[in-house]
């Protein structure tokens, strides 16, 4: 009796119980057993539960232990003793690596010791970051910008595809090393259903795939901004462009938004050699460029010999108006770098993003990349063209219209009813809408206050370029918040609003 409670206590310790969400049952039985198996737990030659004790003790199907045990079997795992049940195999034991002795401590070791902090290079001033809580999921009201919201994403077209691409055929095409060249039905699809929609006419040489938009930024810099060069940015403006620029060694300066998108100062822009802007949806104001500041951007790049980082953000999010073309589709020499992502469409997770540049630029680019990663995983890029070429990015794209434009309204009628002090401009697209108090509230305060209640919010001094600035601003996304918790939400945050008065003004 003994002896079969330590064998029930030893099974139980292998195998808990099994997640009733998330990976598969099989999945979950698989893993748990080759992880006992390679790391010694369970030695070669134990027999293992009967498949009716097993799925008893777990309370599964019996089907889904005994389709288990014949896989890993035919996989070598396991041993198939035919009327004596599975027994584990010693085929893969032998690869496991000998226990690492643990180091023992040499007090007079330590004047050698690596002064890592003197050999790491230090953070460029001027570095600020826009963090989210890890578990930003389960707050009740995140109003976060571009996060993934699992009741939008298109998962059975994307699963579809993504089998497709693992058909195979499809394998051997993007299974080799691809370092001189991208997916060629991807580049198709962006060339002929994604681009056209921005006035872009691109070639093949034209167009290089990234690991999102970050990484286009992260190329461009390295290629285009040299150590000592003076950047022109928005102010506000997007922080992880700026920090990319910082780390090259650029100097920063700032151009100032207003209700017509960033301002074309000839005065700051004389001292630049490059400007980054996001003409048609600002970050984070989700402002659209005029025609005629387009123009005088273009105009200052032909004069001043400039270059032009266009980060076409939220740039397919249009659900007022007509979306003006991209400011690439009006350059006629060629002095626009344009950068697009699939990834802040679909989702932050896929990482699918562009460049559209000159092509001996592409190339130069490439070469980067390949120092950096080589390439973009092939298989994403192959599922990603099938997901555009089967119809399926378009109708996506038309229901997320739809659903903003939606959640907007919702959110600038929660704002005027119990918000009626923020000053803010409604968007005509995007998914984020940019509020200013008065000057005596802080919205670092409110930002705390908020966490506390379960309300997640962006305060606005993470945009600004110099501190201090933007103190009494914020952004509301509403991508990731479901619909019904928009206006509940809105009136919880006002509620907070009293105690986040800047301390001198209160006192």
């Amino acid at each position: 009796m003994r002896d079969h409670q330590a064998h029930q206590v030893m099974w139980h310790q292998i195998f808990p119980e099994p997640q009733r969400q998330g990976t598969t049952l099989q999945s979950q039985l698989r893993v748990r057993l080759v992880d006992a198996v390679l790391d010694g737990r369970l030695a070669a030659g134990i027999r293992l539960p009967s498949s009716r004790e097993l799925a008893d003790m777990l309370a599964i199907s019996r089907n889904t232990v005994v389709l288990v045990y014949e896989k890993l079997a035919e996989d070598g795992y396991l041993e198939n003793r035919p009327r004596n049940g599975y027994y584990v195999s010693e085929r893969y034991l032998h690869q496991q690596p000998p226990t690492p002795a643990m180091a023992q401590p040499n007090p007079g070791a330590a004047s050698h010791a690596v002064n890592w902090q003197a050999r790491m290079q230090s953070e460029p001033p001027g570095i600020k970051w826009l963090d989210k809580p890890e578990d930003w999921q389960r707050h009740r009201y995140p109003f976060l910008y571009g996060q993934f919201d699992p009741s939008l994403f298109p998962i059975a077209d994307w699963r579809e595809c993504s089998r497709q691409a693992l058909d195979v055929s499809s394998i051997r095409g993007w299974a080799p090393d691809a370092i001189d060249h991208d997916n060629a039905s991807l580049v198709e699809q962006l060339i002929k259903r994604v681009l056209p929609r921005r006035g872009i006419a691109a070639r093949r040489d034209e167009v290089l795939l990234t690991v999102g938009a970050q990484q286009a930024l992260y190329l461009v810099s390295e290629l285009l901004v040299p150590p000592g060069s003076t950047v022109a940015v928005e102010d506000p403006g997007y922080m992880d462009a700026r920090n990319i620029f910082l780390r090259r060694g650029a100097q920063l300066v700032g151009l100032e938004v207003d209700c017509d998108g960033v301002q074309p100062d000839a005065t700051v822009l004389a001292r630049a050699q490059t400007l980054y802007c996001t003409p048609s949806h600002q970050c984070p104001t989700g402002i659209t460029l005029s025609t005629e500041r387009r123009l005088a951007l273009l105009e200052w790049a032909r004069h001043h010999d400039g270059v032009i980082i266009e980060d076409d953000y939220d740039a397919e999010m249009q659900y007022a108006g007509k979306p003006s073309p991209a400011l690439k589709a009006i350059d006629h020499e060629r002095r626009v770098i344009y950068i697009g992502s699939l990834s802040k469409t679909l989702s932050p997770g896929l990482r699918i993003g562009y460049i559209v540049a000159p092509a001996e630029v592409v190339l130069r680019l490439r070469v980067l990349r390949r120092l950096m990663i080589r390439h973009p995983a092939t298989n994403n890029q192959l599922a990603a063209a099938l997901f555009i070429s089967h119809g399926h990015y378009d109708r996506f794209l038309h229901q997320m219209r739809e659903e903003l434009a939606r959640r907007a309204a919702l959110l600038i009628a929660a704002v005027r009813t119990h918000l009626p002090m923020m000053d803010f401009t409604a968007p005509d697209g995007g998914s984020a809408l940019w509020g200013r108090f008065a000057p005596e509230i802080d919205t670092r305060l409110l930002r705390q206050a908020a966490f506390e209640q379960g309300i997640l919010i962006e305060s606005g001094e993470a945009f600004c370029l110099h501190d201090p600035g933007h103190f009494n601003c914020l952004r509301l996304g509403f991508s990731s918040i479901q619909a019904e918790r928009i206006e509940p939400g809105i009136a919880a945050l006002a509620a907070l609003l009293p105690r986040c008065r800047r301390r001198s003004s209160a006192a």
